[in-house]
């Protein structure tokens, strides 16, 4: 009954019989209750450290005076209370503090009346506004997976927030690039994801790493290729309209994950078309790989194909050949 003043259940019982027999000898209780010398000692010594008990005024060694309940009592809960009001000024400090540093950086979220994009300063701000952003999404989550086959490590990671955000009835739609069709790994993860009720779809290419959260927020990478420039946090309501425009727009044209497409030998398939379509916009084979989500290898492979395809001998001429051809409209390259 005492232990929220400090006694532990031993010594308010050794407390209560120095209370009803306080003429009675220390070792004498110690008998009576059957306890040890060493239990008697550290009771006594708690007892004495919280001003309950000290030595009879007499010199007797064998004696111990015990206070009187109520003062004693009183007493230890007025330090309780100093002690506890002293804790409470520390905190409102310590609040004051927290809030005087927090003024001094960016916010984590966008501010209402302020600028609706923040700066994410590098990877590891970007990580832990990430756990925050899972956290607090309660309706929808739309993401853009950039970069292609995804590592193990990642995706190991990935499966208990997953699993958490869908539990909770949060619905997730997210893109892939068509590379990943090539990486079983990563087939099998979205498999995976999609066989607990998660919406994936893959397309040629994509802008940009993106998530966007409750039509509310978006997180907006600023280079796929450069993690340490960090990422934007968007609020605003008709920046996040036009991403979720975007969003929706790439969704349409996506495809969900299933058998290899199949093609006419005539025909280019949606990664050589995507990849055309850079090539007439000037991209570098290294600027194609990052968008197509596959290595500069592959990407200067399927510019070659798509040049031998095409019955050209520069890539000047593969784009004049596909406006020809039909691959391209004649008004020019699409943004």
């Amino acid at each position: 009954m005492l232990d929220r003043l400090g006694l532990d259940p031993l010594t308010e019982t050794v407390y209560r019989a120095m209370l009803g027999s306080p003429l009675a000898t220390p070792e004498e209780h110690r008998a009576r209750l059957g306890l040890t010398t060493d239990q008697l000692d550290r009771a006594l010594g708690l007892l004495r450290g919280l001003s309950l008990v000290r030595p009879a005024a007499d010199g007797d060694p064998q004696r111990m005076h015990v206070v009187n309940p109520r003062l004693g009592l009183e007493l230890l809960l007025a330090r309780q209370r100093a002690e506890l009001a002293a804790r409470r000024q520390r905190m409102e400090e310590g609040e004051a503090a927290v809030a005087e540093l927090l003024s001094e950086f960016t916010p984590a979220h966008p501010v209402p009346g302020e600028s609706p994009v923040v700066h994410l300063d590098g990877v590891d701000h970007v990580r832990d506004y990430l756990a925050r952003l899972h956290d607090e999404v309660e309706d929808e989550i739309l993401t853009f997976a950039t970069g292609g086959a995804q590592t193990e490590e990642n995706m190991r990671a990935s499966r208990p927030l997953n699993q958490r955000l869908l539990a909770r009835g949060v619905r997730m739609r997210t893109v892939y690039l068509d590379s990943i069709r090539n990486h079983a790994p990563t087939v099998a993860h979205v498999k995976w994801l999609s066989s607990i009720g998660g919406e994936t779809r893959t397309a040629p290419s994509l802008s940009t790493r993106m998530i966007i959260t409750d039509h509310r927020l978006a997180l907006v990478a600023l280079d796929d290729q450069d993690s340490s420039l960090g990422a934007l946090v968007v609020s605003g309501r008709g920046l996040i309209t036009a991403l979720e425009a975007l969003f929706e727009s790439v969704w349409g044209r996506a495809q969900p994950l299933g058998p290899a497409e199949k093609h006419e030998a005539c025909s280019l398939t949606r990664q050589q078309d995507e990849a055309l379509r850079l090539l007439a916009r000037g991209y570098t084979d290294e600027a194609i790989a990052k968008r197509l989500g596959v290595s500069p290898r592959t990407a200067r492979g399927i510019a070659t194909g798509l040049m031998g395809h095409l019955d050209a001998r520069s890539r000047f001429q593969a784009g004049v050949h596909a406006v020809q051809q039909g691959y391209l409209p004649t008004g020019g390259p699409t943004p």
